[in-house]
């Protein structure tokens, strides 16, 4: 995903209505309303990525009638909403013209609408085709809600991009340079054949209003409604090489399935999502949200319990490449399993780790990372960890580095961050294989692009556990917590991870910062096949000071299907039988930060500290920070220098001692 929202400022636009040229002041929720607005990542789902545009009609201000299909020679069709009298539009006119003259020779056309009637556009403008949409019709058939907006369609007319061009510029703000063009970016993936990382955003502009009833509607056909449905939320699984235990990629198949797919569609379990949903009116906080939209799980739902029509052919959307590639492009180092690792037919295997050395003599920084399986059919999950030579994985989660999850994609961060590679390290691989009737092997293996320069925000990764949790053998519903009493520094949280074994139940994140508790995430059905990750449009501010807590609830019971054996006590172990109690978070920290991480305090440790006779050595990152503190001068707390700690910086230390402690 971009994490633009970090970096991104906000420029002086104004309020429209399709049938209005005269600018109306922007909505306010409150005095405190900020003005200034700039591009924010959308749900893919949401902005209606995946959909079919009909084959709308217009004529060009040369008069000439045209279609959307006159462009279905094209490799990729941009529809660029602009006008004359939106400050916007005129400050990205000369960018548009830029992006035509660049991406035609590439086989892009560029199809111009203009929305507002009463608007005199001129035709010598652009150089591709422009249209004076007075009726209205381009502006509902693709839902335009901006004057800025722009929707990049294949030749299938199929939405493949919609958002904004770049974040240059806004309402109340303008930058010099763009930090993050989105639809030059996503033209060049969609010309390499890969999905677009940011694959929708808002588009700050003067306001449409269109009208839906102007909007042809589209048949619910398979091809026409079905397929894009199943293409865009099903096929990364359900696909010849997949982990889906059937194939979706034709009519005949999902026709065929269309039992097991009303059921699990209905019931909620697919596409795999387990976070709360958000509350009504509010929208998924979440930019990786798998959950289906309110219209395709009604249209899917109604096609498999009607007359499943087949529909045009002509109306089909164009397959999918196969996905063998890398997703991140080119990757400039690959680390694979030294040799394969065999998968029997039946049964369930324990986790394989395997390390793989870098031998880097330097520190490098990866912008873009990508874990491929060699046999996706059987890989259910991979974590990668980045450790120094001769460390195994440990409880916690120091070093954790990537993850794969079937349905996973390439994670890109874009210019300006980037996630440390010490020098020297090993590259552990703890991998879950679910055998499915058939021997094989694999060879997972991890592709990663490194930045240019250091970044200007470091990515890190740490968790949060409880390594000394017993759950009681027949416990239903036991609770494991523990904290990060007190965050070093400023820095934003990007992603979440909770991760437990099968008796896993559910698992919850809180922030406590300036006396107020919020919920970061509530996953209340946690399913142990689905190790996913959560990550967020718009990356959550952490205060310096403030307090994570992640709280997981285990079933033991026999009431549990999936317990493997509900007479016995459970405690930490690393196999599927064992359990873990492991909250990861992915932050960022700003410049000037200090090294290191955020450490973990298990409840109860500082009752149960004793203090070490040797006295504390403090860490050589920490050393600056302890200055004070450290009296004489040694390099070490004693003890009459800890219990002078503040009560905040002694938690931190209790919890460093407990990672650290042989």
């Amino acid at each position: 995903m971009r994490l633009t929202a970090l970096v991104l400022t906000l420029a002086t636009a104004c309020t429209v209505a399709a049938d209005d040229a005269l600018p109306a002041p922007r909505a306010q929720k409150g005095a405190d309303a900020d003005p200034k607005e700039a591009p924010k990542l959308r749900l893919p789902g949401e902005a209606g990525v995946s959909r079919l545009i009909p084959d709308v009609p217009f004529t060009d201000l040369a008069g000439k009638a045209g279609k959307l299909s006159d462009f279905k020679q094209s490799k990729l069709l941009v529809v660029a909403f602009t006008n004359t009298t939106c400050p916007l539009c005129k400050k990205y006119t000369p960018v548009l013209q830029r992006l035509e003259k660049e991406f035609a020779p590439k086989g892009v056309s560029f199809l111009f609408v203009n929305p507002t009637r009463g608007d005199k556009p001129d035709a010598t403008t652009f150089a591709g085709r422009y249209a004076h949409d007075t009726d209205g019709t381009l502006t509902a058939a693709l839902g335009a809600t901006s004057t800025t907006e722009v929707f990049v369609l294949d030749a299938a007319r199929t939405v493949q991009y919609r958002g904004a061009v770049s974040d240059q510029y806004g309402l109340g703000y303008a930058l010099d340079a763009p930090r993050a063009n989105y639809l030059a970016t996503a033209l060049n993936d969609l010309l390499a054949d890969k999905r677009p990382v940011v694959q929708a955003t808002t588009a700050p502009g003067c306001e449409l209003a269109p009208d839906r009833a102007k909007a042809p509607a589209v048949a619910l056909t398979y091809h026409a409604r079905v397929e894009r449905i199943v293409q865009a939320n099903c096929a990364e699984c359900h696909r010849k090489g997949g982990v889906g235990p059937f194939v979706l990629d034709t009519y005949d198949a999902v026709v065929a399935n269309k039992g097991m797919i009303r059921k699990v569609v209905d019931k909620g379990t697919m596409p795999p999502w387990f976070a709360a949903p958000p509350k009504k009116g509010e929208h998924s906080p979440f930019a990786n949200d798998r959950t289906l939209t309110e219209g395709d799980k009604r249209d899917l739902l109604a096609w498999l319990a009607g007359d499943l029509k087949k529909g045009d052919p002509a109306d089909a959307p164009l397959p999918r490449k196969d996905e063998s590639g890398w997703g991140l492009g080119k990757p400039d180092a690959v680390f694979q399993l030294p040799k394969p690792v065999a998968i029997k037919a039946e049964g369930t295997m324990p986790y394989q780790v395997v390390s793989v050395p870098t031998e880097f003599d330097e520190d490098k920084w990866v912008q873009a990372l990508e874990v491929q399986p060699g046999a996706r059919e059987v890989v259910h999950h991979v974590l990668v960890f980045a450790l120094p030579k001769g460390q195994r994985i440990g409880g916690e989660a120091q070093g954790f580095f990537a993850a794969y999850v079937p349905g996973s994609t390439a994670l890109v961060y874009p210019e300006g961050y980037a996630k440390k590679l010490p020098k020297g390290a090993n590259l552990v691989f703890q991998l879950h294989y679910t055998p499915n009737g058939t021997a094989t092997t694999d060879r997972t293996r991890i592709g990663l692009v490194f930045a240019n320069t250091a970044p200007r925000y470091e990515v890190r990764v740490t968790g949060i556990a409880n390594p000394a949790f017993t759950i009681p053998a027949g416990a239903e519903n036991h609770r494991v917590n523990a904290s990060i009493p007190y965050v070093p520094f400023d820095a934003h949280v990007l992603a979440l991870f909770p991760h437990a074994h099968l008796r896993g139940k559910a698992a919850r994140y809180e922030l406590r910062a300036g006396g107020k508790t919020t919920t970061l995430l509530d996953v209340p059905h946690y399913d142990f096949n689905w190790q996913l990750q959560y990550r967020f449009a718009e990356p959550v501010p952490v205060p310096k000071g403030s307090v994570l807590t992640y709280t997981a609830w285990y079933d033991n019971s026999d009431k549990n299907p999936a317990n493997p054996d509900a007479t016995r006590p459970v405690r930490w172990g690393p196999q599927t039988a064992d359990e873990m109690h492991l909250g990861y978070v992915e932050f960022v920290v700003a410049p000037g930060a200090p090294a290191g991480g955020l450490l973990n305090l298990r409840p109860g440790a500082a009752a149960d500290f004793k203090f070490p006779k040797d006295g504390i050595v403090i860490p050589d990152q920490f050393k600056e920070r302890f200055k004070r503190f450290d009296t004489n001068d040694d390099g070490k707390l004693d003890e009459k220098e800890f219990n002078a700690l503040p009560e905040a910086v002694k938690a931190v230390v209790i919890g460093y001692v407990q990672r650290t402690a042989p």
